[in-house]
């Protein structure tokens, strides 16, 4: 399946910041990062399980914001692109 990952954590204490990386360095770990807080992700049902759990895990309920959109097939060939915007291989392996 083919997601978009957005997240909005609040950083105005060190602790915020340190979600922040956290949730930054999840991320990293599923997909490719298209804007600061924007990623576009490949996964499997499991794989978004795993990271929804995460995520929970990481983020401050009463302070972040973290949303996933689901794409239809093929959605990221679909994507307009303006300015310094790249396209990303979405289904080559993802080095860590």
């Amino acid at each position: 399946m083919q997601l978009l990952l957005t997240y909005d954590v609040v950083t105005t204490t060190p602790e915020g910041r340190r979600r922040l990386r956290k949730m930054a360095n999840l991320c990293e770990g599923y997909g490719h990062r298209v804007q600061k807080s924007v990623f576009e992700i490949t996964c499997s049902d499991a794989d978004l399980l795993t990271l929804l759990d995460g995520a929970r895990r990481i983020i401050a309920a009463s302070d972040d914001s973290v949303r996933i959109y689901r794409l239809p097939a093929n959605g990221f060939t679909a994507v307009h692109r303006l300015g310094v915007a790249e396209a990303v291989p979405h289904h080559d392996p993802l080095i860590l």
